[in-house]
Formats: C-alpha cells, structure tokens, sequence
C-alpha cells in the first residue's frame, strides 16, 4: 500500500528551488506538495494535459495554468455536452480566476470556482445560462455587522440578479474557523438589493472538509441552497435559537448555556410570532479584568428579539442563572443589579428596582413584557452603570498590532497589513523569508468593522492611481478574520540620487462604527486625533542603472511620449509605462518574451544597453508599446505577459489604473450629461458602495 504523502517525498530535496517550468510537457497529473515549496515564485504548468489540479496547486499565487484541458472530460467539455445521457454524471468545470464567466446549460454541472468556492446546478434547474462571478473585499459602509458578528469570507457576486431558476441551486463557500470563539453558527448572508439576512446554512463534515497547507488551521465548507443569485458572504455570528410562541404558550431554552429559560404563558399572545434568542457568554476572569473590580461577577448577555412590535398581553418569565459561585439563599440581595440594554444606542439601564426579582438556590427570575438585552451583575459598589457600558463596549474591542515590510527583491513594493496580536509573530514568521522591515506596531485597539487609512510621509508617497487610494491615503477596513493586507508600491519625492530616503508610514483612523468606545478614544496619542501608529520605512539610495532613467537629461527622441488603450476602455500613460519599467528589473527579457519580441532583438537590446539594466528593460516595454499602440488589446496583452512571466504584482497594479481610470471617464461622462440613452447600468455591489 503506497502512502499518501509518497509523491511529495522529493521535495525536501528542492527547498532552494525558485522557479519551476514545467510547460508543453502533456503532463497529466501534479502533486499538491509543489505548492508548499518554500522559497518558489513560478510554477508553469502551461500547455499541458491537466484536466483537474489539486486546490493547492489552483490556490498558488505563482502557479500559471493557461492552456491546460481544466474542467474538461477525456473527450473535451464541448463534446460532453452534446447528447449527454440523463445517467451520466452532470459536467463538472473548473473556473480559473481569469475567467469571469461560464456557460450553464439544462444538462447542470459542479462549477468550481477560484479559492474553492462551488456551485452545483442540478439538471433542468436552468435552459441556458451565461453566469458572471466575482469575488471581491467588501466595504464597510455597504456590509452591516451586528454587534459580535465576525465576516468570514469576501463577498461572491453571481449574476444575472434575480433570475429565478428551475431548481435550488448548491453555493458552497470556504472559511477559516474562529476556534478561540464558542457558542457560534455560521452562515451564508445574502443580501437583496436593500439589506442582508440569513439562509439556511450547513457545514460539511469532517471527511469533506478542505486540506490546506496550514497545519495548525483548518477550511470549511459552508453551503446553502438558493433560488436566485445575489451577493453572498460567510459571517460567525452567536448561536441563535428560536421558537414559534402561539396562544398557548410555550418554552425556550438557550443551547449555549442551557441554564437560561424563557417561560411564555398560555395568553401571551394572540398571534403566532416568532422568538429569536442569542446569549454571550463572558468569563468572570474577563469582567474583573474588564471593569477592575476584582470582587464583581456577572451572568451571560442575553438578548431577545421578536418579529412584532408588540409588547406580550401577559409579563414573560425569563430565568438567569447567578455568576458561578453565588447562592441565592444566602446571598446579599442588595448587591444583585439587572441591566436592561438597548446596544444600538450604547444605553445600559438599571431596572432592579422596576421588576421583581425572584432568587432560587441557583437561578434570578424575573419577568418583562417587551425584548431587549439583560444582564445580571454582582458588585458592591453602588453606581455601576458607567462601568457596564464600558465592560460591553470593550469587549467588542480587537487588540491589534500594524506590520510595514519592504521586499527584499524590491524595496519600493511595500506590504501593510493589520492583525490581532495573537496572530502577528506567525504573520511575520512567513513573510520573513521574503520581506524586511520593522518590528510590528504597539497594540492598538480596533472594532470588526472599523476602517482606518496608511498615509506615506516624509519623503516617500505611493506611486500609481488606485482606487482604494484617498488623499494619498490607501484605504482598509478590519476584519479580525481576515488578512486586512495590501501591497503597494511607492517612490520617493526627495533626492535618492546621493543618499537613501528615511521616510515612514503612518496608520490612522477612517470612519468608525457606530458608537466607538469612549476607551478606545482615550487612547489616542499624538498632534493627530485619528493617529494610531507610525513605522520606518527606507527607500536605498539608487544605483546607477537607476539614475539614467530618473535623470532630466534622459530624453531619448526613441522613446515618444504615447499612451496605451484608450479613456472609455481605460489607459497607460507615459509615466505609468515608466514606473513599471523601473520595477521589471532582471525579469525583462522573460517579460519580452511573452510580449512577442524575437530573442534577437532582446539581444540588441542587452548588448546596446549593457551593464545597464535598468535601460536595458525601459527600451524593451518602449519599443513593444510604440509598435502596439493602436493594438485595441495591448493593455490585456501586457497584463498576460505580465502573469505569464511571474509578475502578478505588476499586472495587478496595471488592472488597478485601468479600473480607476474607467471609474474616472465614466463619472466625467456622468457629470456632463453625455450618457448614451436608453442605457442602464447593471446591479453591482460597487454602485451601491
């Protein structure tokens, strides 16, 4: 019996390994392991006989699979297609991330998208469908979290909207478990055009679940069932129990803690409604920790809700139990406050003294006629409202930390990310490898959900147009389970000619959720209210290759000023084109290559231009761009080169000036009233943002 791992027992033998090219070889099988390979940044597998790739492989950000049978049958997809008999097995395809479309005929088909999202479309659920997806980081102002709500994945766009199917269609999506959190659910969360709500979710069994590379973290599998397609995200939220409440009345008890009865008498209400409950549960380490009162305890948060605004037509008896170690029967009575909590409006009340509260040897029982949140606290002091409304906001609270790390290979290629402290030594553990910088921030305390901006200074800015980029300013929001990460690239704004730029960057403050701790406010240190943390960042003193392209008296008649593209499709100036030459570095003839540029002319361009790498790759884009400039798809081509060469990064930041560069021609359109009639544009998140 052969082992599992048996294929990836050659690979302790390639560590060292960087690229990898593996193209035009009819391969028809590779092992997962070549992803784990530490120090690869190319694996091209391009042009051969893969009809399926392990996720491993798929999920690589240097692996390049253009060219390969993916998602098709022995025979080809297309001819599998043709006179499929109803006993066969439905088609299965799989979506590389290039792809933003797919065909789906009545025959259904197991799609596989990018990052191990799946849908299944069951045979008759839909005639012929051309289905469009995207995947995408959501905004803050766009996506509402409830209070400790966690977001577990970006969002997944399928269109068309609204298009009703034949059958319930399958969407399963992956996500990284929120071990440290307990008593939570998962769920898809759809939203409709004017607010999110929640389907009906499952997660998939052990056996199903997604092997990844991470030893200490495993992905699951959340799938839901749908009738239309719309946006779709996975969020944690608290275990939440529910109940249909009659006339008769009824009982509810909370799954996360058991102790916690809702009793509704028989003529509580005249009407079915329904009853959601959530309970937080908080250690008693935390509160005391919390408030600094080493004496106090308090029960679960307990929140009810109900889909009437009606109040109930008889009291409703809830039981709390008492913090662990209290009696009731000999328990000072005078120290035992009840909270009535509005969280919306960041309001704690005391209502002791408004219900009667009733103590058995282990649970408080009292009764109300309306939901909201309640809370049972034992302290001896007597006025604790101001510290029950600090203890709950700060435990929304996120400790995080800021990383600034420069490529090693590319100092001008900066990583910023935001994390949880606890997540930060591994963090930079990976990176190390590859990046340098400086230690990590001081821990900073953020909400889910906050948005907070990295500004360059003293010296060095960002070099190109991005549309997350705001006064200078690149824009995130923090989400404790996710990356919070982004690369970009900067450029100097004084002299790097005779000695490096000491500039920095710096972490501030965006638009906030609602109601922001009055303790997170204290903390802010600093001239700037919004100011959170600041890190070194040194760009070297340039090397003379570098020089002659920065230099004034650089003004080769060879090289005309031109522009690629065009305004309405999008366009790269003259001085885009110079700013990614500066970045191509030792990758330009394999770039030239993929452009289409014979070996011969590259090895004019070496020998006029050598010992000068950096004109070396200026005239090799120049001259591409000047013989493509009225090519209608020059700036699709450069982007593929750009892939196919390596350089994900460059052709992201290409895809970002186009994308910025459309939004900017479509609003000055907009603005003078110029839109064609009769047109409309199609439902997106980003109009709704």
């Amino acid at each position: 019996m052969h082992s599992p791992n048996r294929n990836c027992l050659f690979t302790g033998k390639l560590t060292s390994l960087h690229r990898l090219h593996l193209h035009s070889n009819h391969l028809v099988k590779v092992p997962a392991c070549l992803a784990g390979l530490p120090n690869l940044t190319h694996l091209d597998l391009q042009n051969n006989n893969l009809h399926s790739v392990p996720y491993e492989i798929e999920t690589f950000l240097y692996s390049y699979l253009k060219g390969n049978p993916i998602g098709q049958t022995e025979s080809t997809f297309h001819e599998s297609q043709v006179d499929r008999p109803s006993s066969k097995e439905p088609p299965r395809m799989q979506i590389t991330v290039e792809k933003q479309s797919f065909l789906v005929t009545e025959d259904g088909g197991k799609v596989r998208l990018h990052a191990g999202m799946e849908l299944d479309f069951p045979m008759g659920a839909a005639t012929k469908l051309t289905v469009r997806w995207r995947v995408f980081y959501p905004s803050r102002n766009w996506v509402k979290l409830a209070h400790h709500d966690l977001l577990l994945s970006e969002i997944l766009e399928l269109q068309p909207h609204g298009t009703l199917f034949n059958d319930m269609v399958s969407i399963s999506m992956p996500f990284l478990h929120p071990y440290s959190k307990s008593h939570r659910d998962v769920v898809i969360r759809t939203f409709d055009g004017s607010s999110w709500s929640d389907l009906e979710t499952c997660i998939l069994p052990e056996k199903t679940r997604i092997c990844t590379r991470k030893r200490n973290s495993k992905f699951y599998l959340a799938r839901c069932c749908v009738s239309h397609f719309s946006w779709f995200m996975v969020v944690s939220r608290l275990v939440e129990d529910h109940c249909t409440v009659p006339r008769e009345g009824t009982l509810l008890f909370s799954s996360a803690d058991p102790r916690i009865k809702v009793t509704f008498p028989c003529g509580a209400t005249n009407v079915i409604r329904k009853v959601n409950m959530q309970v937080l549960t908080v250690s008693q380490q935390e509160i005391q920790n919390l408030c600094g009162d080493a004496e106090a305890l308090a029960s679960p948060l307990l929140c009810l809700t109900q889909n009437s605004p009606d109040n109930f037509l008889q009291p409703v008896r809830i039981q709390l139990p008492l913090p662990s170690s209290l009696k009731g029967f000999s328990l000072d009575h005078s120290r035992i406050h009840l909270f009535h909590g509005d969280p919306t409006a960041e309001t704690w009340t005391d209502i002791t003294q408004q219900v009667q509260l009733q103590f058995t040897h282990l649970f408080v029982i009292f009764e109300v006629t309306h939901f909201s949140w309640y809370w049972l606290w034992y302290t001896t002091k007597h006025y604790i409202g101001g510290v029950v409304r600090n203890v709950y906001k700060r435990l929304r609270l996120y400790q995080v930390r800021f990383l600034a790390l420069q490529r090693k290979k590319d100092p001008e290629q900066i990583l910023l990310q935001c994390l949880p402290n606890q997540k930060i030594d591994s963090a930079v553990q990976k990176l190390n490898s590859r990046y340098d910088g400086p230690e990590p921030s001081e821990i900073i305390s953020m909400l889910e959900g906050e948005q907070f901006f990295a500004g360059f200074e003293k010296g060095i800015e960002v070099d190109s147009d991005r549309p997350d980029c705001v006064d200078g300013r690149i824009c995130f929001v923090f989400y404790s389970q996710l990356k919070n990460m982004k690369e970009v690239f900067v450029k100097a704004t004084l002299d790097r000619m005779q000695q490096p730029v000491k500039g920095q960057v710096s972490f501030y403050r965006g638009a906030l959720p609602d109601s922001f701790p009055e303790e997170a406010l204290k903390r802010r240190k600093g001239p700037d209210s919004q100011w959170l943390a600041t890190l070194p960042i040194c760009l070297p003193k340039l090397k003379s290759s570098q020089k002659s392209l920065l230099s004034p008296s650089n003004k080769d008649p060879l090289y005309p000023s031109l522009n690629l593209g065009n305004a309405e499709n999008g366009y790269l100036t003259e001085a885009n084109l110079l700013g990614i030459a500066l970045r191509i570095g030792t990758d330009w003839r394999n770039i030239g290559i993929n452009l289409g540029l014979s070996y011969q002319h590259l090895d004019r361009i070496q020998y006029k231009n050598r010992d000068d790498l950096g004109n070396q790759a200026l005239e090799m884009l120049f001259t591409w761009a000047q013989n493509n400039v009225n090519s209608p798809d020059c700036i699709n081509k450069l982007i593929e080169a750009m892939k196919d060469s390596g350089r994900k990064d460059i052709a992201d930041e290409i895809e970002d000036i186009i994308t910025l560069g459309k939004q900017k021609y479509f609003q000055s359109i907009n603005r003078l009233g110029l839109e064609p009639a009769g047109s409309s544009q199609e439902d997106s998140a980003i109009s709704m943002i």
